[in-house]
């Protein structure tokens, strides 16, 4: 049985947007003749990032809920309503056979309408806890692809699927050796390399910790990649300008190559990353975001900590502790060998294939 009309939902951050992708490449790769829509939230980085990939995207006049300043949610009830009639009518014009909620402002309305009208949907949940909205869309949702354990705490167990979290084909399939990857990147390969990577935008914390430990880090003959985000690259990049064994800048286009050059990370806790981190077996000290809903990161953080997978450094304590764990793991080759033991023992292969294969499976039992 084929699968003719998807529509993908959600985005707002890599996090979302790089698994949806990874998934529609998957369903193309399945089905070439396929017929993919993507719905976004106008003004985020999908409406972007998805044409730049080859996909059409529909934009809806969605945002989030300010928890702080409540009156402010007048506006953004309206606009939620005026998104989900956009999206009932991109439904039934599209004539999806299902909808994929992959999280972000634009899968709530999407998955909300779809449901509504009968439409199958699947959720992918990339995190350890999950949001309000999916736990909310989970109660009729017809699958769930999750990728951490003990999920039915949020999603009716029966419906729950272990798929992972789709990664990055370049990541994937990157086997360049740890030296040659050092050295493409323009890095001492006899020398140890920690690789600290904020995401696009960049992290705050993250940066100051780099900015007060990079000394004392390379003065131990450690060698630093330092991504620090296009919203503090002004700011960061003159810091390291002149300094030996210092690399800044913005943005990072290879980390296919940077996963394999790094003998440690330095990263927040998104999904994504932590699915990147178990593919690559990579060690890593994880810094969670608190600027986050559910404080979902520090529950990803944990969950790798529990299996002795990684560090954990909490966002308060990072400017003062980032320089001795940095220097503390890269002297001790055992313990990094456990941590990349262990962090890949966690990895799920194929993910992207995994969904597909729940997207065909829930298109036939809804077609029978």
């Amino acid at each position: 049985m084929s699968v003719n009309k998807v529509i993908i939902s959600g985005g707002g951050t890599g996090g979302h947007i790089f698994p949806a992708l990874s998934i529609a490449n998957a369903l193309r790769r399945r089905n070439p003749s396929i017929d993919i829509l993507f719905v976004g939230a106008k003004g985020r980085m999908e409406m972007e990032r998805v044409p730049a990939a080859g996909y059409d995207i529909v934009g809806l006049e969605v945002m989030g809920f300010d928890r702080r300043r409540l009156w402010r949610n007048f506006k953004v009830l309206w606009k939620l309503m005026k998104s989900r009639r956009k999206a009932k009518k991109i439904i039934r014009d599209f004539n999806a056979d299902i909808v994929v909620g992959v999280g972000g402002y634009a899968s709530g309305p999407t998955l909300m309408m779809a449901q509504k009208i009968k439409i199958p949907t699947l959720i992918q949940e990339q995190n350890s806890y999950a949001g309000v909205t999916n736990k909310h869309l989970g109660k009729k949702a017809d699958c769930i692809c999750v990728a951490y354990d003990n999920m039915e705490r949020f999603f009716p167990a029966e419906r729950i699927i272990m798929t992972g979290n789709p990664v990055r084909d370049t990541i994937t399939s990157c086997d360049i050796e740890r030296e040659e990857a050092k050295r493409q990147l323009g890095f001492d390969p006899s020398r140890p390399l920690v690789a600290v990577v904020g995401g696009s935008l960049g992290a705050r914390t993250l940066n100051e910790a780099v900015k007060v430990s990079m000394d004392e880090i390379t003065a131990d003959g450690i060698q630093i990649l330092w991504q620090t985000g296009k919203y503090y690259a002004e700011e960061c990049i003159p810091t390291a300008e002149g300094k030996e064994g210092i690399q800044a800048m913005a943005f990072v286009s290879r980390m296919d190559l940077v996963y394999r050059a790094a003998d440690l990370i330095v990263s927040r806790a998104g999904a994504s990353t932590i699915s990147e981190l178990q593919i690559v077996g990579t060690p890593a000290i994880l810094i969670p975001s608190p600027n986050v809903a559910e404080d979902h990161q520090r529950k990803n953080a944990q969950a790798l900590v529990d299996h002795d997978a990684a560090v954990m450094i909490l966002d308060a304590d990072a400017t003062s502790a980032l320089a001795q764990s940095v220097k503390t793991l890269l002297a001790d080759e055992k313990r990094l060998a456990t941590l990349a033991k262990n962090v890949k023992a966690m990895a799920q292969e194929r993910s992207d294939e995994r969904i597909v294969d729940c997207i065909y499976n829930l298109c036939s039992t809804k077609k029978l």
